[in-house]
């Protein structure tokens, strides 16, 4: 999921240096909502892992 965020971030940047305010605004809006999602997954992800008690698999 962090691999789709940084793809919005650089057609974000690429459109803005293009002039494409509107397509930077939704891609930049975008990164950021799978950014939060995907650290929200982890945590919780993080504390199912504790609560369990199980060490992760390396």
């Amino acid at each position: 999921m962090l691999g789709w965020a940084v793809t919005f971030l650089v057609i974000a940047l690429v459109a803005a240096v293009l002039g494409f305010g509107g397509v930077a605004g939704t891609a930049m809006e975008a990164a950021k909502i799978v950014c939060f999602v995907a650290i929200a997954l982890f945590l919780i992800s993080a504390v199912m892992g504790a609560v369990r008690g199980r060490a992760p698999r390396l």
